[in-house]
């Protein structure tokens, strides 16, 4: 059974910091674009960031560039995503996604596989 199975979310204030898991578990995704998205209540899916399979290339939405950085350890098949600087408009629950076919996407539908989700709560 294919699982995707983020960790490391939680409570911080303004201006902290946390860094967030995603492990990949019933197949390698070593050769695969990844991504995180994140939704809060009462909105949609939204993207945050990509991770080309070799890890040599990398995207992010505009309201996290300079903030936040993905990265993926192919041998341990997980990907991260450090997330600085937090502000309160980053709370939402962030979910990794895999996607089987293609570089990654910025379109959530066009993901394959999807964690469970963390969630990550920011402070004022």
């Amino acid at each position: 059974q294919v699982q995707l199975a983020e960790s490391g979310g939680g409570l911080v204030q303004a201006g902290g910091s946390l860094k967030l898991s995603c492990a990949a578990s019933g197949r390698t995704f070593s050769g695969n674009a990844m991504g995180w998205f994140r939704q809060a209540p009462g909105k949609e899916r939204e993207f945050v960031a990509a991770i080309n399979w070799t890890g040599g290339r990398t995207d992010y939405a505009d309201s996290v560039k300079g903030r936040f950085t993905i990265s993926r350890d192919n041998a341990k098949n997980t990907v991260y995503l450090q997330m600085n600087s937090l502000k309160p408009e980053d709370t939402a629950g962030y979910y990794c996604a895999a996607r089987l076919i293609g570089n990654y996407a910025y379109d959530a539908r066009s993901y394959d596989y999807w964690g469970q989700g963390t969630q990550v709560t920011v402070s004022s």
